[in-house]
C-alpha cells in the first residue's frame, strides 16, 4: 500500500504573479548588499538594549538591521507611512511564504490593501547561498546560511509575536515596562500612533519552531557580530524595532530581567540606504492592491421615495 502523499502548500501562487520577488530587478538589489559603492548612506543609528525606535524608510530605499555586538533578537513592526491603517500582516505573510522568511519573501499588508510593504533582499543568516559578514576586526569572513536546527528551529520568525507586560503577569512574572510591546509603543508615539497600532511582529534574528505537540519553542539566536537582515521599501514605510529584553534568548524566563536575560541583551543597528544608481529603479513599479471591487455581498437599500431631493 502506498504511503499517503504529503498535503501540498495551501497557498501556491502562479509563477508570474509577482508574489515572490524573483525578478532580475530584485536580484540586482540583492547584489548591492556586498558592494558599498552601490549605496549611499542616508541614516544610521543604534537601538540600545531593552529599548525601541521608529523611523521612516522612503520608497525605493533599503533598510539594513544588524547585530553589531553579537546575538540579539529584534521585534519589527511596519506600517504604510502615509496610512498607518495599512500595516504588516504576519499571518497572511506566513501563509503566502513560510513561517520563517528570507531573501525573495515579502512582508504583506492587511486587508483591504494586501500588497507587499517591503521585500527582503539580504540576509546573512539565510538567503540560500554563501555570503560574507563583517567581523569585529573589520574584516569580511565567509559564512553559510543558518538552515534548520536539530529540533526543527528556523530563523526570522513569523510564528510568534512580541513579548508584552500583560502576558508576563499572566505567566506569573513581575510588572516590567520594557517588553517589546512597550518598547514599540513608546517608539511610535512621536509618529502619532498609540499602543493600539502596535501589531504582530517579525522576530528578526530569532530561532523558533513547533514541537511534536505543536507548542511554540525558542532557541538561542545564532547571530554573530556583523549579521544583517535587509529589505527594500515598496512604499514609504514607518518601521519600529525593539531590542528584546530576552536578549539572545539563551536565558529566557518570566521573572528574570536583571540576571541571565539581562546579561544576554545587546544593541541592534539600523542603516538606511539610497541606491547610488537611481536608474535601477526604472525597472521597479510600486505594488498595487489586488483590486477587489465587490461589496462582500452587501447591497445598498433602495430609497423609499426617489423624489426626495434632500432640500
Amino acid at each position: 500500500m502506498a504511503a499517503p502523499s504529503r498535503p501540498p502548500p495551501a497557498y501556491t501562487a502562479p509563477a508570474d504573479s509577482g508574489v515572490h520577488a524573483t525578478s532580475q530587478f530584485y536580484h540586482s538589489i540583492s547584489k548591492t548588499a556586498s558592494d558599498p559603492t552601490a549605496r549611499i548612506s542616508k541614516e544610521s543609528f543604534t537601538i540600545r538594549p531593552c529599548s525601541g525606535q521608529a523611523w521612516v524608510v522612503p520608497a525605493g530605499h533599503l533598510c539594513r538591521l544588524t547585530t553589531p555586538k553579537g546575538p540579539q533578537v529584534g521585534d519589527l513592526n511596519i506600517w504604510n507611512a502615509a496610512n498607518p491603517r495599512e500595516r504588516m500582516w504576519a499571518a497572511r505573510t506566513r501563509q503566502i511564504h513560510a513561517s520563517h522568511v528570507s531573501v525573495g519573501d515579502r512582508l504583506w499588508s492587511n486587508l483591504p490593501y494586501l500588497r507587499p510593504l517591503v521585500t527582503i533582499t539580504g540576509d546573512s543568516l539565510g538567503g540560500g547561498q554563501l555570503h560574507e559578514v563583517l567581523g569585529p576586526d573589520g574584516k569580511r569572513r565567509p559564512e553559510v546560511e543558518f538552515g534548520t536546527t536539530q529540533f526543527g528551529g528556523r530563523v526570522h520568525d513569523l510564528l510568534g509575536t512580541r513579548c508584552d507586560p500583560y502576558v508576563n503577569l499572566l505567566m506569573g512574572g513581575e510588572t516590567f515596562d520594557f517588553h517589546c510591546h512597550s518598547n514599540l509603543t513608546r517608539a511610535v508615539v512621536p509618529h502619532g500612533l498609540t499602543e493600539l497600532d502596535v501589531h504582530d511582529v517579525l522576530n528578526v534574528f530569532q530561532v523558533t519552531g513547533l514541537d511534536e505537540q505543536g507548542k511554540y519553542f525558542m532557541e538561542t539566536s545564532p547571530a554573530k557580530p556583523g549579521e544583517y537582515f535587509e529589505f527594500f521599501a515598496e512604499m514609504d514605510v514607518l518601521c519600529a524595532l525593539s531590542a528584546c529584553p530576552g536578549g539572545d534568548l539563551s536565558n529566557w524566563g518570566w521573572d528574570d530581567k536583571e540576571g541571565g536575560m539581562g546579561a544576554s541583551c545587546r544593541p541592534l543597528g539600523v542603516e538606511v540606504y539610497q541606491l547610488a544608481d537611481q536608474t535601477v529603479l526604472n525597472r521597479w513599479k510600486a505594488p498595487k492592491s489586488p483590486g477587489y471591487q465587490g461589496m462582500h455581498g452587501m447591497r445598498m437599500p433602495p430609497r423609499e421615495d426617489d423624489s426626495y431631493t434632500g432640500l
